[in-house]
Order: structure tokens, then sequence, then C-alpha cells
């Protein structure tokens, strides 16, 4: 970062600037992931400033392994948002493929089922990465040092943004998916992992 500590002139802003431009990538999968990944991001810092301090000496063993934890997923997240602007170069490949005969637009038409599968399972996985970091959320909140109290609850914010980006991301790919098992599976695996969480979220609104 500048000297004087800004954001404006970090690597952040220039990611924003382009996230604001034309390209089409980075776009709202890759910003879904960095929002998940900002949010595990904050547990690392809450842990970092647990550690080490004597009156949370008794559980310093579990907060290191949360700290893990986070870092992991950090680091997965963000390959996830690699991952997905790589999937859209593929679905941009393949519908510029040939149509012009019977045989090459049934091709195109597999390939791009098969794109569009595959697209789906990037945000799916970041989805389930965010509902799986929930529950750290609720046990720093309850073991980690209170002065970063706050920043429990603004990375939880981020992860359950983060987990509905995936989710809408999910939708728009099975929305264009022939094979109705597979984006049945899909519905069924995330409406159930969101079972509670409307709850949890108007309780967190309600603070």
């Amino acid at each position: 970062m500048k000297p004087d500590g800004t954001l404006g002139w970090s690597a952040i802003s220039a990611y924003l600037d382009t996230l604001a431009s034309a390209d089409p990538t980075p776009g709202g999968g890759a910003a879904a992931a960095v929002t998940a990944a900002q949010g595990a991001a904050l547990f690392s810092m809450v842990c970092n400033l647990t550690i080490g301090k004597k009156k949370f000496a008794d559980v310093e063993h579990e907060i290191r392994l949360i700290l893990d934890q986070c870092e992991t997923a950090r680091r997965q997240m963000l390959n996830l948002g690699d991952r997905d602007m790589e999937v859209f170069g593929t679905i941009m490949e393949v519908y510029k493929m040939p149509k012009t005969t019977p045989e090459e637009a049934e091709a195109r038409r597999a390939a791009i089922q098969y794109a569009l599968r595959a697209s789906s399972e990037v945000p799916f996985e970041l989805f389930r990465r965010c509902i799986a970091m929930l529950p750290i959320a609720d046990r720093l909140e309850q073991i980690a040092n209170p002065s970063v109290l706050s920043d429990v609850f603004v990375g939880r914010y981020l992860l359950v943004a983060g987990l509905l980006s995936a989710k809408a991301n999910v939708e728009v790919n099975l929305d264009s998916i022939d094979d109705d098992a597979f984006c049945e599976a899909k519905r069924t695996a995330m409406r159930e992992a969101l079972d509670g969480l409307e709850e949890n979220c108007r309780r967190l609104v309600g603070r």
C-alpha cells in the first residue's frame, strides 16, 4: 500500500477498476469469491489478535486450529475466483463453435451443456465453503478477543453475502442446463444448507 496507508492506491483499487471496466472478467463470480475471502481474512485477524494473550490462554490451541482453517479457506476461495474466470472463458469459447450443419449444432449444444455444468460447480463449491465457515463465526463470537467482536460480525456478513452471491451464480447456470436431475440435486443441496439461515440473518440484523 501507499505510505499514507490509503486504499485508493492499493491492489484493491486496481482490482475494483478492473471489476468496473467493460471486461466481463472478473465479474460477479470472482467478486463473490473475494467477498467471502474477506470474511475468512477477518476471522484470521480476530484469531491473530487473540493468540498470545494470557486472558485467552485456555483457548489458544483451539484458536490456532481455527486460524489454520481460515487461512486455508481464504486461499481456496480466491482460487475459486480464478477458476470462475477460467470457466467463463471456456463458455465464451464454446458459444463461438460453428453450427452450420446439424452435426456441428449438436456438438456445440453438447459442449455448451458440459461447460455450463462445469461452470455451475465453481460457485456451488464457493457456496459450500461459505456455509462451512459460518460455525467458525459462532465459535469466535464465544471465545475470541471481545475487543474485535465487531470484526467477527462483519466477517459473518461477508460470508453470507458471498454464499448468497454464489447461490445466485449457480442458479443462473442451472437455468440453462438441460439435465433436470443435475439441477434438482444442486437446488436441493443449497436449499437444505440454507435451512435456518434466514432466521439467523434476521437475528444478526437486529443486533
